[in-house]
């Protein structure tokens, strides 16, 4: 890497030197990636500066440099004023290192999983760049995005699979890159395509996984029953996985995850390659573990229709960005907080605008392009209610009422173009 990702908020500084000024042959970049220029940074509000020779290099080394040296290369005036040159110009000002503590100022105090600039680059391809993220305890985040976008290559990073090449990553106030196996303990992680030892049972394979964390054969055994039980897997626990549908495979991998009895939960495309009524299984099964176990939960996926229905709130990603991120409605309310409603009667669909355009808040009635029974209402605010009453007063009979934009496959329309595709998984 050329930066250290990760730099330890509560480290000393270097004997003699100042906080957040690099020593002698450290890279005068920060760890973050961010380019301290003076002034505030943007993040953090830290004044940085710039340009100071660093000790030892070989500026400060060349005959005449520094205070009153031969041939006046460079000439220092007293303390508080600026460094000048022969030509009495202003010389550049070291940049200012801002620490991991200042990138994490803003990091709430129930945030499990945070990133902030987090990127990763293999050679000139960046496959993850600037990713802030947070993620607080007891949500269920769902990340979204094509294949290839970079969803699991940040999966990876938050597991400590993989080094960040810039920026600060803590999962559970854990530092992955220096701390990969106590982030693991915590974990539990569901790949695309879990894995078994196909000449075990599903009970063996538990059992592995409870030793290899340590986990005591007494206390593993009630946890293993308690798990096979909640993920409908007693008949077929002491049957060889090799035999398991691959419906049966996730909802192990689901037990296997929970083993350890984790605080957080990472789920990386689960139901790939799941029929249709093995995925509401799984999602329902899910649903039910969230509620019973409080687990925090990120969800990548690519699949829409899961995700709304299991997540509080969404990101999506496109070629290696998170272009967008937050609740489903705030999502849907964009900018402008115009709020579009599909209306259809029981008649004629013309009725409907006399009517509608006397309702407060209604700014627009217009014909649907596309659909000659609907029209399209265009509000201030969420005008659905009074819109329902009025057409109901006026004695219509109303068959369809939707608020444009809550659909998550608009929202992904409207953040991910249509024909961009990731660049890395």
């Amino acid at each position: 890497m050329t930066d250290e990702p990760t730099t330890p908020a509560d480290a000393d500084p270097p004997s003699g030197a100042a906080p957040g000024v690099p020593e002698a042959g450290e890279p005068a970049s920060d760890p973050t990636g961010a380019d301290a220029a003076t002034g505030p940074d943007a993040a953090t509000g830290v004044t940085a500066v710039r340009g100071l020779a660093r000790r030892g290099s070989r500026q400060s080394r060349r005959p005449g440099a520094g205070t009153g040296g031969a041939g006046g290369a460079a000439t220092a005036t007293r303390a508080g004023s600026a460094a000048t040159d022969g030509a009495g110009r202003e010389a550049p000002r070291a940049r200012r290192r801002v620490t991991v503590a200042e990138v994490l100022a803003d990091v709430p105090e129930d945030a499990v999983i945070v990133t902030r600039r987090l990127t990763k680059q293999y050679g000139d391809f960046t496959a993850v760049e600037r990713l802030d993220l947070t993620i607080r305890r007891g949500e269920v985040f769902g990340l979204l995005g094509p294949n290839g976008a970079g969803k699991t290559t940040t999966v990876l990073m938050l597991l400590g699979l993989t080094e960040p090449t810039k920026g600060v990553v803590r999962v559970l106030g854990l530092d992955p890159v220096r701390e990969p196996l106590a982030v693991k303990r915590r974990v539990g992680y569901l790949p695309d395509n879990v894995g078994f030892y196909g000449g075990m049972t599903g009970r063996e394979n538990l059992r592995y996984t409870a030793r290899l964390n340590g986990i005591a054969r007494s206390d593993a055994e009630a946890i293993i029953d308690e798990l096979l039980a909640e993920v409908r897997l007693e008949d077929a626990a002491d049957k060889r996985a090799d035999t398991y549908s691959r419906g049966m495979r996730q909802r192990l991998g689901i037990a296997d995850a929970l083993v350890k009895q984790p605080s957080v939960l990472i789920l990386d495309e689960p139901t790939i390659a799941i029929d249709p009524s093995g995925v509401e299984e799984l999602l329902a099964l899910l649903r039910r573990l969230v509620q019973e176990r409080s687990l925090t939960v990120l969800l990548s996926s690519h699949i829409l229709g899961q995700v709304q229905s299991l997540c509080d709130r969404v990101g999506f990603f496109s070629a290696g960005h998170l272009v967008a991120a937050g609740p489903l409605d705030e999502l849907a309310g964009g900018s402008d907080r115009h709020v579009e409603l599909e209306v259809a009667i029981d008649g004629p669909p013309s009725d409907i605008d006399p009517v509608v355009r006397r309702v407060p808040g209604v700014t627009d009635v217009s014909p649907d392009p596309k659909e000659e029974r609907l029209r399209i209402v265009t509000g201030s605010s969420d005008v659905a209610a009074p819109v329902a009453a009025a057409l109901a007063a006026a004695g219509l009979t109303l068959i369809h009422l939707r608020r444009r934009g809550t659909d998550l496959l608009e929202l992904y329309r409207k953040y991910v173009p249509e024909g961009v595709d990731g660049r890395a998984r």
